[in-house]
């Protein structure tokens, strides 16, 4: 009845043992060179998991199911269009006072796919082939857009299109294209490894709790470091929120359409908030860096609402 209890609700067990772990982790009388040590240890093991994550989900997906649709178009527009208007907005209106929100929703907009997103749709029943193209186009989409657009937003300046270019894709395309390349690697040359990995039935999604909790902890250490008021703090997580839902609510419309609703919802809505807190923090501010750590907390509650959904269907 317990194993049941975790398995059934494991990202929210995941997320609270995620910020318990940091809060709890952050009162014990330890050295700062030990608790150094272990943020450096999180730091390093996060981009392990994920990894073998993708690598085990990735097996499941052959090349031909990566071919690009015209629902990736329209879920590219979205994204390209929020974004451009958001920067444009700021541009013209440099001092507004709703700045620190508009560069939140620029934040959650632009971001790429999640990752692990492939892993979230698998688990749901989904097409994880076309989550995961989109995943890939839209990381060569952003890292073109965020060049050319951001610095219009930005208040940093000096912002040279091919330095910043690089810089994105250094940061997204390693952890993305070595594991499929890998994955497919071990389907055309070693079918029994493959046949072994396929057995293990929900081995990605149980790797990513443990990522998950990780990713939590980082975030939930981010926001006790940051120098953010209330105020501030409560209009962020509002703006992702709001983001967050119109995201998700936009790609289920769409992808409706074209007989993926699941899909278009999950790859529009499910975000890699590592790098949106990254392009915060290297392009924006630190405060508007956390829309990251929010919008985690926030897509990944509606990913525990549709795994919740999809048990009650299932049986």
């Amino acid at each position: 009845m317990l194993l049941r209890f975790i398995k059934n609700w494991a990202l929210p067990i995941s997320m609270m043992t995620g910020a318990l772990g940091y809060v709890i982790g952050r009162e014990l009388p330890l050295s700062a060179d030990v608790k150094g040590d272990i943020v450096h240890g999180i730091e390093w093991l996060q981009p392990v998991l994920l990894f073998c994550m993708l690598f085990v989900t990735f097996c499941k997906v052959p090349p031909s199911a990566l071919k690009p649709k015209m629902l990736h178009l329209w879920l590219l527009m979205i994204q390209c269009i929020f974004f451009i208007i958001t920067c444009t907005v700021l541009y013209l209106f440099p001092q507004t006072e709703y700045r620190l929100l508009a560069e939140t929703f620029l934040l959650v907009m632009i971001c790429p796919t999640a990752t692990a997103c492939a892993v979230v749709t698998s688990k749901l029943g989904g097409d994880a082939g076309l989550t995961t193209s989109y995943t890939i186009l839209v990381c060569i989409v952003a890292a073109v857009m965020i060049p050319i657009f951001l610095p219009l937003a930005s208040a940093r300046h000096g912002m040279a299109f091919l330095p910043t270019l690089l810089l994105i894709l250094k940061n997204v395309f390693p952890l993305l294209l070595a594991p499929l390349f890998l994955a497919w690697g071990v389907r055309y040359f070693f079918p029994r490894l493959l046949n072994m990995i396929l057995s293990q039935k929900d081995l990605g999604f149980h790797m990513w709790t443990i990522a998950l909790s990780l990713a939590i902890a980082v975030t939930v250490r981010a926001l006790y470091n940051s120098s953010i008021s209330i105020i501030e703090m409560l209009g962020i997580a509002a703006v992702s929120l709001v983001g967050c839902l119109l995201q998700f609510w936009l790609g289920k419309a769409i992808g409706g359409h074209y007989g993926f609703r699941l899909e278009g919802g999950q790859a529009l809505g499910q975000k890699n908030t590592i790098f949106a807190i990254w392009l915060g923090y290297t392009f924006l501010s630190p405060i508007s860096a956390t829309a990251g750590g929010f919008y985690s907390i926030w897509h990944n509650l509606v990913n525990t609402y549709q795994l919740y959904k999809y048990r009650k269907v299932s049986g």
